[in-house]
């Protein structure tokens, strides 16, 4: 597998983008990586590096970008923090791997199971954790469908809180950055929100959350 350049890096459409990581998490489930010489690949980036993707995903230990989309040394710039929530920081983090260093595609994995979004319907309160979870209240209090056990011993409504949570970032980047939202609108990014299902491997993306259409 070859080592992106920024000629191959140009040549990456937004749509084409989201293929690509659709077709590394085909190989990721079917167990098909690539072969791919990591060391070889350090040195040809050392120079510079021309990743194609930001992905901003959760910390959890079964959600590395790298592995479940089967991505090398200088393929994507992984985003990482409990809940894949936004900050400040994580929107300029954005913006230097979009405008700066050329990436063509955002894209906001959530994943099932997820301890944050866990905490957050259960209201846990704790050190620093507290101001981390309320940034996921918002999904919470949205998901309307569940009347009764809002809590994290109701699978269905930590499932429907992690989704909801994932298309709200979507929103607020779009919203928040008016540098992403247009580059985004003018065509040179997309932007798409996905949950990985931490049982099967599978990323299954949000056709509503794509902008634009890829």
């Amino acid at each position: 597998m070859k080592t992106l350049t920024k000629e191959m890096q140009a040549a990456i459409t937004p749509a084409k983008a989201l293929e690509l990581l659709k077709e590394g998490n085909k190989r990721f489930v079917n167990n098909l990586k690539i072969n791919r010489n990591l060391l070889q690949q350090a040195n040809e980036t050392s120079d510079g590096q021309h990743p194609f993707a930001v992905i901003l995903s959760c910390i959890d230990s079964r959600t590395s970008a790298e592995l479940i989309f089967d991505q090398g040394l200088g393929d994507i710039f992984s985003v990482r923090i409990a809940g894949n929530i936004l900050n400040e920081d994580i929107l300029g983090s954005m913006e230097f791997g979009c405008k700066v260093a050329g990436s063509k595609i955002i894209v906001v994995l959530g994943h099932t199971k997820c301890g944050a979004v866990k905490g957050a319907c259960d209201h846990v309160e704790m050190g620093n954790l507290t101001a981390l979870l309320t940034k996921i209240r918002p999904a919470v209090e949205d998901e309307t469908a569940t009347r009764e056990n809002r809590n994290s011993n109701n699978p269905v409504f930590v499932e429907n809180v992690s989704t909801i949570n994932v298309k709200r970032t979507v929103r607020s980047i779009m919203e928040r950055s008016p540098i992403l939202k247009e580059m985004v609108e003018s065509g040179q990014i997309g932007i798409v929100g996905g949950t990985h299902d931490i049982t099967t491997g599978v990323v299954h993306f949000y056709p509503e959350t794509m902008h634009p259409a890829l």
